[in-house]
Parts: structure tokens; C-alpha cells; sequence
């Protein structure tokens, strides 16, 4: 017994010490951020030799960072709230309704977690409905990627809501959309936040969806700030660094702020369905 007990304990410090190796690239990153150009060029952990705090002023003044934050905070917003107020609604239906045709559209919605993205086709949709190029346009198109896997989550949440509350509801007078965003919806909260972070997350941190809906530089998103300034300053990794964290430092706050809720939501949706 002590022997297995020091097995697993030396696995787990071995296991440790491998998922620590992630640390380094992002140390190299914040490290490179603050050095100057040559020093940077090298890739190591070693100290700047003098702290050069004004590569993000460079970064933001000369790299657009000021409109791109605009731009990804607006279709972030607008993405994650219409997600998830859908895929919420629509999982709220499914849970109550049990019939063939809920749980054929049920499936037709899970599909889309494994059915793969076609750019050409969706270019052509977006020029029909004369969306091109439109910040609504990318909305859409983030709504219709993330809101298979919003409906698995918060589906086999409701589940487990009693159905009683909404018979209680429907004695009150409440009528079926004051009866969900009312009653509902509150009991929701883990399953929500998890999936506001994590859609998030992925909406804040794509690149190839901007890159190929927006006709125009003036709509880009913090990520393709870094392409962009990548492809001006090559040879300048400092400011390259300094970029990178502009752009990843507003979503690292956002995961370290809800990561408690995450593991509880995915949890719950999974468990108690």
C-alpha cells in the first residue's frame, strides 16, 4: 500500500512538473515584451537589461489597438449575449417538449458540433442577404459556430429544473417567455457563466472569420492586430510580444475571474441531464 501511495505521488510530481513546461513560452512572451529588439530576437528567459515599458505604448499608438479593441469588443458582445439568450430559449423547449420532433431538432443542432465550416459558401450566403463585410455578418456566423454545443450544455441543465416551478409559474399568470426569463433563467446561473466564458473565449480569440468576412483593416480584431503588425515590424519581436499580450491579457482576466464556474457548468450540464 505505501509503495503504491509512493508511486502515485511520484507520477503526480512528474505529471506537475510537465504541465509547468506550458509556463515557458508564455514567460519568453511577457519577457520579450519588456526587452529591446535584439534582445528579444533570441527567445530565453533572461531578465531585460533595461525594462522597456513603452513597446506597448509603440504597440498601441503605431498597431491600431485602439479600434481593434473596439471592434472586438462589440461582436464579442453582441455574439455571446445572442448565443447564449437562444441557445438558452431553445434548450428551455426542447427540455419540456419530449416529442420526436424536439428530439430530431435536438439532433440536427448537435450536428453542428462536428459539421465543419465552409467559408465559400457561407462568403456567398452573407453577399445574398447583403451582409458583407458588416460586423452583423460575423455575429451571425459566431452565433450559428457556437450555439450547438450552448444547446448540449444548457439542455441537459433544464433537465434537472423540477417541473413544477414552471406550473407554479403558469398559476401565477405568468405566460411562457415572462415564466423563462423569470423563473428560469435565474435557476441557469452556473450553466450560464460557463457558457458566457467559454464562448467568450471563443469568439474573442479567432482569426480566421475576420480575416475572411471583413472586406476592410478598419474592422479587424485584436487578433489579427498581431497579424498585421507581425507583417510590418518582422523584425521587431519585442513590439511582435508586446502585441500578444495587449491581445490575450483582457481574455486571461476573464478566465481567471470564472474559472470556478466553468468545471461546475460543464458539471452540471452533463451530470444532472
Amino acid at each position: 500500500m505505501g509503495l503504491g501511495r509512493i508511486q502515485r505521488y511520484s507520477l503526480e510530481l512528474v505529471l506537475l512538473l510537465a504541465s509547468l513546461a506550458i509556463l515557458i513560452p508564455i514567460a519568453i512572451m511577457v519577457l520579450g515584451s519588456l526587452k529591446s529588439p535584439a534582445e528579444a530576437q533570441y527567445f530565453n528567459l533572461d531578465l531585460p537589461s533595461q525594462w522597456h515599458f513603452d513597446n506597448y505604448v509603440t504597440v498601441f499608438n503605431n498597431g491600431g489597438m485602439g479600434r481593434a479593441f473596439k471592434n472586438s469588443m462589440i461582436i464579442t458582445f453582441f455574439g455571446v449575449c445572442l448565443t447564449v439568450i437562444f441557445a438558452a430559449m431553445c434548450s428551455f423547449t426542447i427540455a419540456r417538449k419530449n416529442s420526436r420532433y424536439t428530439q430530431f431538432l435536438f439532433i440536427l443542432i448537435i450536428l453542428g458540433m462536428i459539421a465543419p465550416f465552409s467559408v465559400v459558401p457561407t462568403i456567398g450566403l452573407m453577399q445574398i442577404l447583403r451582409l458583407s463585410g458588416t460586423y452583423a455578418s460575423v455575429i451571425f456566423i459566431y452565433i450559428a459556430i457556437n450555439i450547438s454545443y450552448s444547446v448540449f450544455i444548457f439542455t441537459g441543465f433544464i433537465k434537472s429544473v423540477p417541473r413544477e416551478l414552471d406550473e407554479a409559474g403558469i398559476v401565477d399568470g405568468c405566460g411562457p417567455y415572462r415564466m423563462f426569463f423569470r423563473i428560469i433563467l435565474p435557476l441557469l446561473q452556473p450553466v450560464l457563466v460557463t457558457n458566457i466564458i467559454i464562448t467568450t473565449m471563443s469568439i474573442w480569440n479567432e482569426f480566421m472569420i475576420p480575416l475572411y468576412f471583413f472586406n476592410t483593416a478598419a474592422k479587424w480584431t485584436l487578433p489579427l492586430t498581431v497579424y498585421n503588425f507581425f507583417g510590418q515590424y518582422a523584425g521587431k519581436w519585442n513590439l511582435v510580444f508586446a502585441n500578444l499580450m495587449i491581445t490575450v491579457i483582457p481574455i486571461v482576466i476573464i478566465f481567471l475571474l470564472g474559472q470556478k464556474y466553468i468545471v461546475t457548468g460543464m458539471t452540471s450540464g452533463a451530470v444532472k441531464g
